[in-house]
Parts: C-alpha cells; structure tokens; sequence
C-alpha cells in the first residue's frame, strides 16, 4: 500500500537491527512531540498520536523514557525534512526524516537510494495526504453512517480480509477516530495522516530487487521517520 513503515513494522521487529530503528524513531518522535507542547498526552494532541503510532511496537518503557527526556529540560533539537525521489522501474519515494543533524540525514537518504539507481526528483503531486485509520470490523454502511453522521469528512471506506480502512481529511482524523470510539471501536491496527500514492505498480526482478534493498536501508538508517512509495508488492 505504499505506507511503508506503517505496514511492515511488524516484519521490521524480526531483526534486532530493525528493532533498535523502530525505538529509535520512537523515541524521537514521542520526544519532539513532547518538547512541542506540554509533556502530558492528555493535553498535548501530537504526543498522544505519536504514542498510539508506536504502542504496539515499542515497549512501554521506551515510551517513557523518550517523555521523562522531555520534561528533564534535555535540550537536543530534532529538524523535520522531506526527500524526494525516483527508484527503480518507474516507483516515488518520498522519504521523512527527523534529525539532530541535517547534513547528515541528507546524505544518508540520498545515497541509500542513488547507489540503486534512483535520483533525486519532484513526486510529491503522485501522492495524496490523508487521514487513514485500520481496525478490525465488516459493516462499511453503519461506519460510513456514524462518521458522516459525526461530521467528519470521509473520503474512502473499505474492507479487506476482515479489516476496514477509513480515508478522511487529515483535519479530521481525530473527529474519526473519536466518532469510532463512540460507536464502539476500541483498537485501531493504525491511525494517523500519512501519503499515499495515486497510482500504485508492481515491480519485477531486478527493478523489484532494488527497490526492496533500499527499503531495507532505509529501515535501518537512524534519521529516517517514515517512507512513503507507489509499490503495491515492496
């Protein structure tokens, strides 16, 4: 689906590697998030996303210690930035970074994905920001109901193998999110604005062989937040 991270995180934990990128990135975000406003996720709206984005794949305690950092007055300065870029066969990646050193993040992307035949390039207008939310249920129409019902922008509503997605208007993930909760959904698989691509394609051989390797750098790499890419088999 081209959520990169989002939907490969399970399969990134198989490595420990890929584990310490996943706290990583965590902890970076949970703490910029807290540093951004009060350190207290019932007060602070980007806190609490971020700690939703990661509770099901970073332990509690590196939840913690990111928010504690935070309120101990730590004084280091995370940049957020945005790359884009054209990979192998005719695939966009548009790749986020969140660093204490821009240069560097810089370098790093540019080169993991240069070094397998990309390049640097405007494909940002190939992808659509949007709020999107993932929970277990079957009944689109009574979704559909209690969120127009509650206002909220919808976009997209669909299910597959048991799991419903919901497309809405960034603004209004959190109205989404709450009107859900009312209606009885207590676990999202995921929730929260992300990119994605317009149109999707299928990669073959060595073009998919690429790609999947700078995907795999790209987990690894510690300024690197998120991945968004218009591959369907990646």
């Amino acid at each position: 689906m081209g959520r990169h991270f989002e939907v490969r995180a399970a399969a990134m934990a198989a490595t420990a590697k890929a584990k310490s990128a996943i706290y990583m990135r965590a902890s970076k975000e949970i703490y910029a998030a807290a540093k951004s406003g009060v350190p207290d996720p019932e007060s602070n709206l980007a806190l609490r996303s971020a700690i939703e984005k990661y509770r099901k794949t970073c332990p509690k305690d590196v939840i913690e210690r990111a928010i504690e950092k935070a309120k101990g007055g730590d004084t280091v300065s995370y940049i957020p930035g945005s790359y884009e870029f054209f990979g192998p066969g005719g695939s966009y990646l548009i790749v986020n970074t969140l660093t204490d050193n821009v240069n560097r993040a810089l370098v790093t992307v540019r080169t993991i994905v240069t070094r397998k035949g990309g390049k640097m390039g405007s494909v940002a207008y190939n992808f659509q920001y949007m709020g999107v939310i993932d929970f277990k249920g079957e009944n689109i129409e009574e979704v559909e109901e209690n969120l127009i019902m509650a206002d909220v922008d919808l976009q997209n509503c669909t299910c597959e193998d048991g799991i419903i997605e919901v497309q809405v208007t960034p603004s209004d993930l959190e109205k989404a999110k709450k009107a859900l909760n009312d209606m009885g959904v207590t676990e999202f698989e995921n929730a929260e604005n992300t990119m994605l691509a317009n149109e999707e394609i299928e990669l073959q051989g060595e073009d998919l062989e690429r790609f999947k390797k700078i995907l795999d750098e790209l987990d690894e790499a510690e300024d690197v937040q998120a991945v968004y890419h218009n591959v369907a088999n990646a």
